[in-house]
């Protein structure tokens, strides 16, 4: 099983209520924690760098093309 959840930082502790499938005792978690404003900060850099990328915007362009005869449709 699966769960993610977005959290607020509050002072230097994290509490989390765990779904009722995983309230037994004797099992293990795995948790990752991930300073979701830096990965928001790299997707937008990505992004800035891909809108001067001229082979990605070559594809667009012919994205583009294709899908225009049937944007008439």
């Amino acid at each position: 099983m699966t769960v993610k959840q977005i959290h607020k930082i509050k002072g230097d502790q994290l509490i989390i209520d765990l779904p009722e499938s995983l309230r037994s005792s004797g099992k293990e978690v795995l948790v990752t924690i991930e300073d979701t404003t830096t990965i928001h900060e790299k997707k937008i850099a990505l992004m800035k760098k891909a809108a001067k990328d001229p082979i990605f915007l070559k594809d667009l362009e012919e994205i583009k093309s294709d899908f225009e005869s049937i944007d008439f449709e």
